[in-house]
């Protein structure tokens, strides 16, 4: 039998290689985004501190109750939307966009689009 190779490995190696150049601090946190099929995940993180400064998800209670599923472009951009409030709210204008690993397309894009147009400058 073949062994069959799975996604996430692949998705791993593309974001470890990506946070060698991509790291936050005070000034431009990092906007890190992580999906899985049911949900999309944001935090806005100061690497320097090792702090989380703003975080949202689909899976947060406010946000769940306006999404028929956490998994689509529709949750995507009301997570973007909400991190965008979140992280201004926290004194944070301008980000580092980490895309995770993932490909800057369907659901990566569109959060990062609804965070711009919130707000955020990256």
């Amino acid at each position: 039998m073949i062994k069959q190779e799975t996604r996430k490995p692949r998705v791993q190696k593309r974001h470890r290689a990506i946070r060698l150049n991509i790291s936050g601090d005070a000034e431009y946190p990092r906007l890190a985004v992580y999906r899985s099929t049911k949900h999309i995940y944001a935090q806005v993180i100061d690497d320097v501190k090792h702090v989380t400064l703003a975080s949202a998800s689909s899976n947060d209670k406010e946000l769940r109750s306006k999404l028929s599923h956490g998994g689509n472009i529709e949750a995507a951009k009301l997570v973007g939307e909400e991190v965008a409030k979140r992280a201004l709210k926290a004194g944070v204008k301008g980000v580092v966009f980490d895309r995770g690993g993932f490909l800057y397309h369907g659901r990566v894009q569109a959060l990062a689009d609804a965070a711009r147009e919130a707000g955020l400058e990256f």
